[in-house]
């Protein structure tokens, strides 16, 4: 097949695979265990993965769980059930087994590839002979079930923070698709090489490093997970091109005593954040330092990643906005769904082949989330520039109403962002009799620093007003996360004693 860039792909994962078997280059290397994959390697790995699917007598579109942190054999499971025409269901390994449990049950996986490393938690979550486990070097073969570009490919499911987690399904079409909105934002070719340290069973390290791989034929640097440590002797040791991160991480960096090379400075044509807001002064103390540019972008689980992105250098790059739809829609509507003009808050919608088939199972929130004309409602607040850029002001469900008046946190995390000691903040709601809710915030600071608590609200209260400044900064060891790393700021209240 002929490999186009300037419209969605055609056909389907086991398609483009197959092209890329084509051009024997490598596809994936695994610095910790210095073990290499060639895209022939991978195809063929993955032909006969399908086979011995297939033979186990699975149906096209059925679901086949994937237990694996960042590995060879995760690689090969994801590969072997996409080729094969099952819906690969990426288990969030750090869910929780109540969460991963729900997933495993409410898929309908009968059959499982289970990484050595995961071998006990799939023991601790599934009932005795509830799920086959799949030998990934099974043999036995079968004739491949037929494939569409529209047919069921991958299964996730959403953090479900504020009640049970919805299983996105995507097809073939549109995880490729995720792939491609990557490719063409950020310029990828065969000549890129991505490092990889975010989970992979979450969408972003899913679509933008594997994906993106497979559709600009570049390859993947992967690591098991992220080390402030070694990420960059890692970057220069692949001679990684770009890297894909949350801003946590790039904090943690920013903080970190390691430092990259003029060499790999030089190499790494950019970083990119994504999951959450990039504070603006984390991002320019991080180019003053390190001098290399960071690429905010924005996306989800039900758009195959990414949606919005900044142009890469010397684009205008906006800092505080996660820039424009790259192969994409994207508009601000009203709470009636009416389009809004630009400078005016609203909630982000998009629409485009990287948009999900459905919640599985669940109808009644796939219509919820869908506009009549096809729009996917993000949940996002935000309003849009006269230059097409978007300023996501915050999340419907984590909009902070104190006495009547919306208060977007991610306004007050910029404030504690800006003292040059603070590596992790997030804002959030507690019930307050006067108010209805009071703001307050907890953070994470340098070892070694002195700044107080009571300093922090002062810097809030000089920058956005006492109204909106926390009544209250909690310093924690650690705030709650996800597996991409990203801030899950409504589990703070229940990790803090008011006040």
């Amino acid at each position: 097949m002929i490999l186009h860039y300037d419209t969605p792909p055609a056909g389907t994962v086991r398609d483009w695979l197959d092209a890329r078997a084509q051009q024997n280059a490598i596809a994936f290397q695994f610095p910790v265990t210095k073990q290499v994959l060639t895209w022939v390697e991978l195809r063929d790995h993955a032909a006969r993965i399908a086979g011995h699917l297939t033979a186990q007598g699975i149906a096209k579109g059925e679901s086949v769980a994937c237990m694996n942190p960042n590995s060879l054999e995760g690689v090969l499971s994801l590969y072997g059930a996409l080729y094969g025409g099952f819906r690969a269901t990426m288990i969030n390994l750090v869910a929780g087994a109540e969460a991963i449990s729900y997933a495993l049950e409410h898929s309908e996986a009968a059959h499982a590839f289970v990484h050595p490393d995961a071998q006990d938690l799939f023991t601790k979550v599934t009932k005795p002979n509830q799920i086959t486990q799949v030998d990934l070097n099974g043999t036995d073969t079968a004739t491949l079930h037929g494939l569409s570009a529209q047919d069921s490919a991958l299964l996730m499911y959403t953090s479900g923070t504020t009640g049970r987690p919805k299983g996105v399904v995507h097809s073939h079409a549109s995880l490729l698709a995720g792939g491609w909105t990557t490719t063409i934002a950020h310029d990828l070719t065969v000549a890129d090489c991505g490092l990889c340290v975010l989970p992979i069973y979450h969408i972003n390290g899913l679509c933008v490093s594997l994906m993106g791989a497979l559709v600009s034929g570049g390859s993947v640097a992967m690591v098991p997970k992220f080390s402030a440590s070694q990420f960059w002797a890692q970057a220069a040791e692949t001679s990684a091109s770009w890297f894909s991160v949350v801003p946590t991480i790039i904090s943690h960096l920013l903080h970190g005593g390691e430092a990259p090379t003029q060499q790999v400075r030089t190499r790494l044509r950019f970083g990119r954040s994504a999951s959450s807001a990039l504070a603006p002064d984390v991002q320019t103390a991080f180019e003053t330092r390190f001098e290399v540019p960071i690429v905010e972008t924005m996306g989800l689980t039900e758009t195959a990643a990414q949606i919005l992105s900044n142009p890469l250098p010397p684009g205008v790059r906006k800092f505080g906005s996660p820039g424009i739809p790259f192969g994409n829609e994207a508009c601000i509507m009203s709470a009636d769904l009416r389009p809004l003009g630009p400078e005016t808050e609203g909630e982000i919608c998009v629409r485009g082949p990287n948009v999900m088939r459905e919640y599985l199972k669940n109808p009644e929130a796939t219509a919820g989330t869908f506009t009549p004309d096809g729009w996917l409602r993000t949940g996002d607040l935000g309003r849009m520039d006269v230059d097409g850029y978007l300023f996501v002001t915050g999340r419907l469900k984590e909009l902070i109403i104190k006495g009547g008046e919306n208060i977007a946190p991610r306004e007050i995390d910029e404030a504690l962002y800006s003292h040059a000691d603070v590596i992790e903040a997030a804002a959030f709601a507690r019930p307050c009799k006067s108010y209805g809710e009071r703001v307050e915030a907890a953070v994470k600071i340098k070892d070694g620093s002195a700044v107080t608590a009571a300093e922090l609200v002062a810097i809030c209260c000089e920058k956005i007003g006492t109204f909106k400044a926390p009544d209250v900064v909690y310093v924690l060891e650690d705030l709650p996360k996800g597996p991409s790393g990203k801030i899950q700021r409504l589990k703070i209240a229940d990790l803090t004693t008011p006040a």
